[in-house]
């Protein structure tokens, strides 16, 4: 783990060399986190998709995050501004690329660091961006989420859960809750700054997502301009993208986008009839922090106990027949309730 200092703030950093045999030209992945996250939160994530893609990668925390550097009064003058999101994907983001002398990297944002991701793309040269979860407008349900994030905070519930992860555990929940919480806030809205993006953009949401909805992808969508929307069947939320990650290996994100020529955009890149593709998932939010009460443990190496098999067990089930269309091969309709396995005579 290392450092970088950027406008005399030091901001926690953590590189991951490309693997073995990997082209030395492809772009670098660099990783942003969501609101309450940290480079440890993303735990062995972004090693793996690294992995998968082929590339190194750069992995950091922003201001008063992990082990970055706190901010002060964070609750008073030091509360973060209703553009913060600007100020990060404008002015710390092209630092911080400058720093570490990286041009055109492929952006990977999670919640508010998707949102970072998209604000940079349209306004700097990247070779891709992913997006997972990204905020592009303000919703009700993700106002009311975090207004339940934080009694979970002040509960003491999920401090005690994130103080490993953050030097200053107060500073990183705080700053990101109020602004989040700042009425003047509630006007943030990305979606003219989407439309300019020219790199490939994948974009990612999950339908049972507690802070947002898929209203998100479609005021990202403009059919008008090559964008498709997919549609993924709901799955149980994961922590640290897992799902996502799926959705980006079957987009064709992996190791798929080899350098291209002297212009810069991956040749053989996945780009769906367009520029960019939007997908809908399962489970898009790597840190459910409103889940951690629910969240069910076992003790590791405890055997599960064993199930005592029904009575009906031992005895052979009766054969069914093969279904076909709405029917079974014996002529029987399906009853409501069967779910596709009728009771045929």
């Amino acid at each position: 783990m290392r450092s970088v200092d950027i406008d005399g703030v030091s901001l926690e950093l953590q590189h991951i060399a490309p693997p073995a045999g990997a082209a030395p030209a492809r772009a670098p992945l660099v990783f942003l986190h969501e609101g309450l996250g940290s480079v440890a939160l993303w735990r062995d994530w972004p090693a793996r998709l690294c992995a998968a893609t082929g590339r190194a990668g750069w992995v950091y925390s922003r201001r008063g995050y992990g082990r970055s550097s706190p901010v002060p009064d964070v609750r008073g003058a030091g509360r973060l501004p209703p553009d913060y999101l600007h100020r990060e994907a404008l002015d710390v983001l092209p630092a911080l690329l400058r720093a570490l002398g990286l041009a055109r990297p492929v952006l990977v944002g999670h919640s508010d660091g998707a949102s970072i991701a998209l604000i940079h793309a349209a306004h700097h040269p990247v070779t891709a961006c992913v997006a997972m979860a990204p905020h592009v407008m303000v919703e009700a349900l993700c106002l009311r989420a975090i207004e339940q994030t934080r009694q979970h905070f002040e509960t003491g519930a999920l401090r005690i859960r994130l103080q490993r992860f953050h030097d200053d555990v107060d500073g990183a929940f705080w700053q990101w809750n109020d602004a989040w919480l700042n009425p003047q806030f509630h006007g943030f809205d990305i979606r003219a700054d989407i439309r300019s993006i020219d790199a490939p953009l994948l974009a990612i949401q999950g339908v049972d997502d507690g802070y947002a909805s898929m209203a998100q992808l479609d005021a990202a969508g403009d059919p008008g301009r090559g964008r498709r929307l997919r549609q993924h069947g709901p799955a149980r939320r994961h922590r640290h993208g897992a799902a996502a990650h799926a959705s980006a290996e079957a987009a064709g994100l992996r190791a798929r986008a080899a350098p291209g020529p002297a212009g810069g955009r991956p040749a053989g890149h996945h780009r769906p009839s367009g520029r960019s593709a939007l997908m809908r998932g399962g489970a898009s939010k790597p840190i459910d922090h409103g889940s951690f009460a629910g969240r069910r443990r076992r003790v590791r190496g405890a055997a599960r106990p064993a199930r005592k098999a029904p009575a009906s067990a031992t005895a052979p089930a009766p054969a069914r027949p093969a279904m076909t269309g709405r029917r079974c091969a014996s002529g029987a309709a399906f009853r409501p309730g069967c779910r596709r396995r009728p009771a045929c005579a």
